[in-house]
């Protein structure tokens, strides 16, 4: 019986002493409210996303989970930019492969000049005439 009053009153104590803390706030008050948790590392807006960018990524915890909304924003700058860059490399491919045509069937004929225009050549380019002695 004596070991069950001294646990209660122990009990009694420590409640006591952690409600004086969090209240009482000691010398600085009470605590101060804190702040919600945002993203910590958001992707860049002024320049692409990197792969770098991509691993430091964090999402805040909220309370089932990550936060939707950081998340959706996310994937959707990530899938604009990935989407941006397969453009990018078709156009590029379809450009190669244009040049290369062109290149195995020799010269271009005045009519197909105006098309082989559009085309990109990833061949290094001779010296101009100016430069030339």
């Amino acid at each position: 019986m004596v070991m069950f009053l001294f646990l209660v009153v122990a009990l009694v104590l420590v409640v006591g002493a952690v409600t004086l803390a969090v209240v009482g706030g000691g010398e600085n008050g009470p605590l101060p409210e804190a702040a919600p948790e945002q993203l910590r590392d958001p992707l860049p807006p002024d320049r692409p996303v990197d792969r770098a960018d991509v691993e430091g990524l964090r999402f805040p915890l909220a309370v089932r989970g990550y936060r939707m909304g950081d998340v959706d924003d996310a994937l959707s700058r990530l899938g604009a930019e990935l989407a941006e860059r397969d453009s990018r490399i078709a156009d590029l491919e379809s450009a190669l492969a244009g040049a290369r045509a062109a290149a195995t069937h020799g010269p271009v004929s005045p009519q197909h000049h105006a098309s082989a225009e559009n085309h990109v050549s990833m061949d290094k380019p001779g010296p101009r005439q100016e430069d030339r002695p």
